[in-house]
């Protein structure tokens, strides 16, 4: 009986050591690839048209593609603007590439340019 428990004893030991030694072992593995994955995906512009500009409210109606960083489909939509002076860069029907994010709890198109 002594002998059985002493085994299972050292059989746990083993394991353990093994995992932790496995688990510490992160040498050679790029650390930053998530967070600048995460980054890309902020950044990265996606595809629509103009379809509404409302000066006085500083946001744009802006029919979309798939919003990548923010998991959303296409769709038309209204968005705030970060910088009331992109607001005179477009007119309706303009093809634009844009950033949006949530800025306070809104939509918020960051960069914008024309195609």
């Amino acid at each position: 009986m002594k002998n059985i428990v002493i085994s299972i004893v050292m059989g746990c030991a083993v394991a353990v050591s093994a995992t932790a030694f496995a688990a510490g072992d992160t040498g050679n593995m790029n650390m930053a690839g998530g967070a600048q994955q995460g980054a890309d995906a902020k950044n990265t512009m996606s595809h629509g048209e103009v379809k509404k500009v409302d000066t006085a409210a500083g946001k744009l109606t802006i029919k979309h593609g798939p919003l990548e960083n923010l998991g959303m489909d296409a769709m038309t939509m209204v968005f705030k603007v970060k910088d009331p002076a992109m607001l005179s860069q477009v007119k309706v029907g303009d093809r634009i590439d844009f950033v949006a994010e949530e800025v306070n709890g809104a939509l918020t198109v960051t960069k914008l340019q024309k195609q």
